[in-house]
């Protein structure tokens, strides 16, 4: 049935390729599934909704209150802002050998000392930074 509802009727293909995809290599070795990883991302989002809803603090906001009085309502100073922070998280990642979740969690846990250190790092350039971008000094 889901088939049909994405289908072409016109030139008698999928709009989503299911079959086509199932044969390549890689879906071959790594069978595309719904797992508890997809229903943990799932129930995190609906979980949220649901107590955010439950305690009255649900608002639907385009741009944060403390953004607006920071650095005023354009919407191309927080694109610009979002490309500079995802730039220089890629290459804090590349410099610092990992990832802030790779460091945080699985290095950590494995009393690995370069995980210790950059995660210390995260945490005082995370501060420095939003002090920073905020004027608290």
């Amino acid at each position: 049935m889901l088939h049909r509802l994405f289908a072409d009727q016109r030139h008698g293909r999928a709009i989503v390729p299911g079959s086509r995809v199932a044969e390549k290599p890689y879906y071959k070795k790594f069978t595309p599934t719904v797992d508890w990883e997809w229903m943990l991302v799932v129930g995190i989002l609906v979980g949220a909704f649901f107590s955010a809803q439950l305690s009255g603090e649900f608002r639907a906001t385009w741009i944060p209150q403390l953004w607006v009085s920071s650095f005023g309502s354009g919407i191309g100073t927080r694109w610009l802002v979002a490309l500079i922070g995802g730039v220089l998280i890629g290459l804090g990642a590349r410099w610092a050998g990992g990832c802030t979740s790779g460091h945080g969690i699985s290095g950590t846990l494995q009393l690995a000392v370069s995980s210790w250190l950059a995660v210390m790092g995260f945490f005082v350039g995370g501060i420095v930074t939003a002090m920073a971008i905020f004027h608290v000094f």
